[in-house]
């Protein structure tokens, strides 16, 4: 699937990226985060993992495998 959005930080519990999408939905992201920017417009490519479970409670976990600027 292909989510457009902004790129968030938290920092809640350590800290962990957030995709919140242009729909409003809001996404913890995992797996290849390499050029993630707080702050960054972009669309990011990936799956939703529906058995997993985060401590940081701000939406599914979507296991990204591409993240381009826009």
């Amino acid at each position: 699937m292909k989510l457009k959005g902004t790129i968030r930080r938290s920092d809640l519990e350590g800290g962990h990226w957030v995709l919140e999408t242009d729909s409003g939905d809001r996404y913890q992201l995992t797996g290849s985060l390499a050029g993630a920017k707080d702050g960054m417009a972009a669309e990011v490519e990936g799956k939703v993992d529906k058995n997993a479970m985060g401590i940081g409670m701000t939406g599914p976990q979507l296991d990204v495998q591409k993240i381009t600027a826009r």
